[in-house]
């Protein structure tokens, strides 16, 4: 019994991941995340480190009390979580306007399979996507 099917179609592809990694849409979209996550990852940990440290070095200035049983350290200790919620955020709204589309132009240059534009895989992973007629491998059960 002959049968094609997209899975086993797409299973004949193999993704040439070097050659992704080296074009300029994938190598912008690597350098904007990291231009965000780094700086983002250095801020979170200096903040949460300062306030460790805060703790061991000034326990009497973060035990003073604010409101009535609020102390300095659990409006610091708060500000951890206010602080995670708004880098959140911020990288939320980074994706949706940059990050996202750097990776659909990547996408949509390697969206057959991870065949080059133009070669006969991609024209075979696009059809049988689109449900194009074209000659398939068959494969024999």
């Amino acid at each position: 019994m002959a049968e094609s099917t997209v899975a086993e179609t797409r299973r004949d592809l193999q993704l040439d991941w070097a050659a992704i990694e080296r074009e300029p849409e994938f190598q912008e979209l690597v350098h904007a995340r990291r231009s965000f996550v780094i700086p983002g990852t250095i801020f979170f940990l200096s903040w949460y480190m300062g306030f460790v440290i805060l703790t061991a070095v000034a326990p009497d200035f973060m035990g003073e009390r604010i409101y009535q049983g609020l102390t300095v350290g659990y409006v610091l200790a708060l500000t951890q979580f206010l602080m995670v919620l708004v880098l959140g955020i911020m990288y939320l709204r980074k994706s949706e306007r940059v990050f996202d589309p750097l990776a659909q132009r990547v996408v949509d240059k390697y969206g057959d399979g991870g065949a080059p534009p133009g070669s006969a895989a991609a024209r075979e992973d696009r059809a049988s996507r689109t449900g194009e007629p074209t000659a398939r491998r068959e494969t024999v059960r």
